[in-house]
């Protein structure tokens, strides 16, 4: 059965960097849910963030790619540099992705780590810039297409098309 990996916030889990959740109450998630098809993951939690957290961001409207490149680091909104952490996160991300064969990916768009469409410019001002997190460019570099949250039905559309579904 194909699997998806998808983002725990949005399965409903509160892992959120203020502690909520960000649930996508559709039907195709929920028809996934039921078939045994999703792997949730927070790759933020899997590297040691505690819930709430403060927010951070990819510096100087960089996005994921440059993070593992170590061309980018991320901040938090006190000044500390968690990419390391962020780094692990992602890791984390794509072990659970291969040892589940997930070929794809649903994930919470604008996160430093999950944004696949856009993710916050790294001023802490609400402004936003195409670019993805760092654990979307990682999973992309392992073949692993990634959809935001509002590109679920493209996400349903690619899985219909799959010759095993």
């Amino acid at each position: 059965m194909l699997k998806i990996l998808v983002s725990a916030c949005l399965a409903g889990y509160p892992v959120r960097y203020n502690g909520a959740a960000k649930p996508t109450r559709d039907a195709w998630l929920a028809r996934w849910r039921a078939e045994g098809r999703l792997v949730t993951v927070c790759p933020e939690v899997a590297a040691g963030f505690p819930t709430p957290r403060p927010p951070a961001e990819i510096q100087l409207h960089r996005g994921g790619a440059d993070v593992l490149a170590g061309r980018a680091t991320i901040l938090d909104n006190t000044g500390a540099d968690v990419t390391a952490l962020f780094i692990a996160g992602a890791r984390h991300a794509l072990e659970r992705a291969l040892a589940e064969n997930c070929r794809y990916a649903l994930l919470a768009d604008g996160s430093p780590s999950c944004g696949s469409t856009f993710i916050h410019d790294g001023s802490f001002s609400g402004r936003t810039h195409p670019a993805t997190g760092v654990s979307v460019a990682l999973l992309q570099q392992h073949g692993i297409r990634v959809f935001a949250d509002s590109q679920i039905d493209e996400l349903a559309a690619e899985i219909a098309r799959e010759p095993s579904c």
